[in-house]
């Protein structure tokens, strides 16, 4: 129970990664809050969370490209819990009606824009909310989910890349400024078989295989237990001396880079 007494809040916990470290943490006995803009499938894995391990945990909605959503939220589990003492922020998803993979030339401001929003903007309003109450209590944790596409410069996902590596440089920044604090910021660039992921190898075969045989160990990661497991270990007491840090779990793919190269769409 290495997160008792804890309170926790993830962003995009409906799926995917971030539901892997909802189902660690609550393993651990975290207090939970879990958000996401599918509210009903937050809804439905905050019910079995509670079912499984009967911890205190609230679920929301929440669109974290409109600012006083993203610290509404915040400020309501402060209020519910008596503070935040973790924060992971998550949250992604695609512009409403953006188009597929896309070259530089034919890359749209919007994408920009929607991608700037809801990475290191989304994750800047919460973090700005949750300091305070971590300052005075001398300890927090900021997880920051971000990506080995910007690290690797992978083509047709500039917009992704670049709100995931301002996320980076926003979570060092961060752990600079708020070291003295006792709070601990690092991100984590993850490799896991989520449902994106998924569709990603659905859409594109030959790619996806390229990817897991230059993975040294030779499969993507589990949501829960690999890239939870790491989460858990950053949320911990045991992180107090590691802060500023980009972790890449990811099974190996970063030592030697991996050939991302979907299928673009015209430009």
């Amino acid at each position: 129970m290495r997160l008792a007494q804890k309170a926790a809040l993830i962003t995009g916990a409906a799926a995917g990664i971030g539901a892997g470290v909802a189902r660690r943490f609550a393993r651990e006995g975290a207090k939970l809050w879990l958000c996401d803009i599918d509210a009903a499938a937050c809804a439905q894995l905050g019910q079995e969370l509670r079912g499984a391990h009967g911890i205190e945990l609230h679920t929301s909605a929440c669109d974290v490209s409109d600012r006083e959503q993203v610290i509404a939220i915040v400020q309501q589990a402060i209020a519910h819990f008596g503070g935040v003492d973790i924060l992971v922020n998550n949250a992604w998803g695609r512009r409403p009606g953006q188009r597929g993979y896309s070259p530089l030339q034919a890359l749209q401001d919007a994408d920009v824009d929607w991608g700037m929003e809801i990475a290191p903007k989304a994750a800047l309003w919460a973090m700005q909310t949750a300091y305070p109450g971590m300052r005075e209590r001398g300890w927090g944790r900021i997880i920051n989910m971000c990506s080995l596409n910007g690290v690797n410069a992978h083509p047709y996902t500039a917009d992704y890349n670049m709100a995931k590596e301002a996320l980076r440089t926003l979570t060092r920044t961060a752990a600079r400024e708020w070291a003295a604090d006792g709070i601990c910021c690092n991100a984590i660039c993850p490799g896991a078989a989520t449902e994106a992921y998924q569709k990603f190898a659905a859409a594109n075969p030959a790619n996806a295989a390229e990817l897991l045989k230059l993975n040294p160990m030779g499969r993507m990661g589990d949501p829960e237990h690999d890239i939870g497991s790491v989460a858990l270990f950053l949320a911990s007491d045991d992180c107090r001396y590691l802060t500023g840090n980009t972790l890449f779990v990811d099974g190996g793919s970063h030592i030697n880079g991996i050939p991302w190269l979907p299928q673009a769409r015209d430009s």
